[in-house]
């Protein structure tokens, strides 16, 4: 598996226009965001009795790793499962894509059927959650504008109006309540392989802003 670099920055709506501004010119969007610019995240985070993969964010445990099950924009046709492994400023994911039915049934606390799918990944989150006991915990929703630059396999992210649902049976309903988290918060991700193209440093480099280990998660916790 190989590990991605990445920074985070909590960024002004000045610096925002001025990346955005400055990416569009030397990179492209994602394709999936074209027809608007950016598109809408769900996700449903996993964690066990004790805030394991809370209190690892919070503690600052150098590995790590989260279960999170994803879809965009309130499309239900296409699902992941994903796990993000972090050490140190590295990470990488897996992913595995899932029907609507099985991610409710997952939801719903039908797990059984995971341990005979033949699916690694469902099956990894199925023995956690027997044994760690991992739970489906939080909702977090937010818009992102997505840039790729191809030099370095280059991902720039800027997330803003973060917000999250009470309830994590409700993640299959894109029109359930769910209330505003880390209010006016924009946070800006830089990923790349091996390198970082000095071209895109330059376009992503924002004055007196130091790199931070904001949690979109751990935020949205607040509010359980």
């Amino acid at each position: 598996m190989i590990y991605r670099n990445e920074i985070k920055h909590v960024i002004t709506p000045g610096d925002k226009a001025a990346i955005c501004a400055g990416m569009r010119a030397i990179a492209q969007l994602d394709p999936h965001a074209r027809e608007k610019g950016h598109y809408r995240i769900r996700s449903l985070y996993f964690d066990n009795l004790y805030d394991k993969a809370l209190m690892e964010k919070i503690d600052g445990v150098s590995e790590r790793e989260k279960f999170r099950i994803r879809y965009y924009d309130g499309d239900l046709s296409l699902i992941h499962l994903e796990k993000k492994v972090k050490r140190g400023g590295l990470g990488y994911k897996i992913s595995e894509t899932i029907s609507q039915e099985e991610a409710q049934k997952i939801v719903s606390g039908d797990t059984d059927w995971m341990a005979v799918s033949g699916r690694g990944l469902l099956i990894e989150l199925y023995s956690k959650m027997k044994s760690q006991c991992l739970r489906p915990q939080t909702i977090v929703d937010y818009d992102r504008i997505p840039f790729v630059y191809g030099p370095g396999n280059v991902r720039v992210t800027i997330d803003e109006n973060i917000r999250t649902g009470l309830r994590g049976t409700d993640f299959l309903n894109p029109d359930c309540i769910t209330i505003p988290a880390a209010q006016n918060t924009i946070i800006l991700e830089v990923k790349w392989d091996e390198f970082l193209p000095g071209i895109i440093r330059r376009a992503v480099q924002v004055k007196g802003r130091r790199s931070t280990a904001f949690s979109k998660y751990g935020v949205c916790r607040m509010y359980d």
